[in-house]
């Protein structure tokens, strides 16, 4: 066959298994599980489907990508791509046919209990690190690739599953984890505090598109009813699937790692890649960009150009091909800000933030709780969408939120523009009328008319505290990038009730927020001035 027809059908494939995805995740189908044996079933020029079986023979559906050059007795750079969460098979054909042309053998395959794979979903524990190195074993014997090159890459789950299989599987020389966790717990639970939303997509997802198991539903149960006779229980079962428990056997392997994530990520907020990132030891890379969860890689999956694809690709040509194309001579941390098209360069996470300012959080106030002051984070995966594409995060006129509810503190005008970059900290004094509670911390871009923009927040939940005592509170608020004009005020605001998290307050309970002499309340702001 000449190479003409051979393009011809590379293409016609790639658009067909496009539309396929779109139309497949549009009617949300979860076909039931087969349990054939490992067969080829499909094939063309350059992609073929297969069954691959993975730990306990469970069945995996995946498509494989070739070079069309390929050549008798070579062997090629490998990738395997797990599959995103509630995604199917051809989640990632545009990416896999452009790493395919470029000389790689790439192996996508459906995570076990999702559409068309076996089994149940068990959330990127135990089996679905084993079903991981199946997968390798099985591109080992069946395809062209080197043992001695084999990366691991994947958008959210995907991202998950890699990371936790490099961990356990020495082969995997490099990985990129686009969209994805380094503490499970750190994520969804951050602050002590559930993230409802997010909770409730991801279990509403994997009900529609697969067969969860038993353990994950009732760990979901037991997260939604806020059961803290099962917390401990949550946090070893969440500990289990966070790659930074494995961060030792990580570094000893001396993966090279490249992390990407979105500043808006209301799944995994960019906290807990960038304490990730600091404590590898290998080869490593860390990119934030604006977004929401996945959204940052979406054009790329769809086949447009995608920074964030390129340097995936960049990474492992670096890595697996032993290409010197520089990108491991540029500053190791890319951060794209929210509000403007450049990108900024660092040699660590800790500089981002090297500049801290505090404004101090001083005087008395008593809130009411249980109530939305209007002051809030916005909507799971639409608030950091609608930032990315229109510079538009969730506003809250600062003049107008009720004191009853909410806690208000600003700086000053700031005279000429600010940049705030990295994680600005809370630090305030809280007493309660009742043992548990819950507050929202929110920083604010304010205008010359009041209107403030949000610029980072974060929950914080307490238990067992004595009701009438007074105790400190540190927070961490999301890590961003955003630059404050010239004239502007930034504005700290504490309230109780956020539609995004299960809040803890019971009925009639107050919190007041005061700031001792002995110990000022405050926040520091990573704010460099331009």
């Amino acid at each position: 066959m000449g190479e003409p027809r051979r393009k011809a059908l590379r293409s016609t494939a790639a658009g067909t298994l496009s539309a396929a995805l779109v139309a497949g995740a549009a009617f949300g189908l979860a076909p039931a599980a087969q349990a054939a044996p490992a067969t080829q079933t499909t094939t063309t020029a350059d992609v073929c489907f297969v069954d691959i079986a993975g730990d306990g023979g469970t069945v995996l559906k995946a498509n494989v990508f070739t070079p069309g050059d390929a050549k008798p007795g070579a062997h090629y750079p490998t990738i395997v791509l797990p599959t995103s969460w509630a995604m199917p098979q051809i989640e990632y054909v545009a990416q896999a046919k452009k790493l395919a042309d470029s000389g790689y053998v790439v192996v996508s395959y459906n995570s076990r209990g999702f559409w068309q794979s076996g089994g149940e979903i068990e959330t990127a524990g135990p089996e679905d690190i084993a079903d991981a190195r199946k997968v390798i074993d099985w591109t080992l014997a069946h395809t062209p690739a080197d043992p001695d090159r084999i990366g691991m890459a994947g958008v959210s789950y995907g991202a998950g599953i890699s990371l936790l299989a490099a961990a356990h599987d020495k082969r995997i020389k490099a990985v990129a984890a686009l969209s994805g966790w380094a503490d499970l717990i750190g994520s969804i639970y951050s602050g002590r505090t559930q993230h409802l939303q997010a909770a409730g997509l991801l279990g509403g997802a994997g009900v529609l598109t697969g067969r969860p198991s038993a353990e994950l539903t009732q760990t979901l149960k037991d997260f939604t009813s806020s059961n803290l006779d099962k917390e401990e229980e949550m946090i070893a079962w969440g500990k289990k699937r966070s790659p930074a428990t494995y961060l030792d056997a990580l570094n000893k392997n001396g993966t090279a790692v490249m992390l990407g994530n979105a500043w808006g990520d209301s799944l995994f907020p960019p906290n807990q890649y960038a304490d990730f990132y600091e404590k590898l030891t290998g080869p490593k890379r860390l990119e934030f960009r604006p977004g929401d969860h996945a959204t940052a890689e979406a054009t790329g999956l769809l086949g447009l150009p995608n920074d964030v694809w390129t340097n995936s690709q960049r990474w492992f040509d670096r890595y697996l091909k032993d290409e010197h194309n520089g990108i491991d001579q540029e500053q190791p941390v890319q951060l794209k800000p929210r509000t403007d098209g450049a990108y900024e360069g660092y040699a660590d996470w800790k500089s981002v933030g090297a500049d801290r300012r505090k404004i101090d959080l001083g005087g008395t106030h008593t809130l009411r709780t249980n109530v939305d002051s209007g002051a809030n984070g916005g909507t799971v995966m639409l608030t950091g969408l609608l930032d990315q594409f229109t510079k538009l995060p969730p506003l809250a006129s600062i003049p107008l939120l009720p004191r009853s509810y909410a806690a208000v503190w600003q700086s000053e005008k700031y005279a000429s523009p600010g940049r705030v970059r990295g994680t600005a900290k809370v630090h305030t004094t809280v007493t309660s009328t009742e043992s548990s509670g819950t507050l929202v911390a929110y920083l604010y871009d304010v205008g010359p008319l009041g209107v403030g923009k949000l610029v980072s927040h974060a929950p914080y939940t307490f238990h067992d505290k004595a009701p009438g005592r007074a105790f400190g509170v540190d927070l961490e608020l999301f890590s961003t990038a955003y630059d404050v004009p010239a004239g502007h005020r930034l504005a700290v605001v504490v309230d109780t009730a956020d539609p995004l998290y299960i809040e803890h307050n019971p009925t009639g309970a107050q919190l007041t927020f005061s700031s001792p002499a002995a110990d000022p309340s405050y926040v520091s702001v990573p704010l460099r001035e331009q």
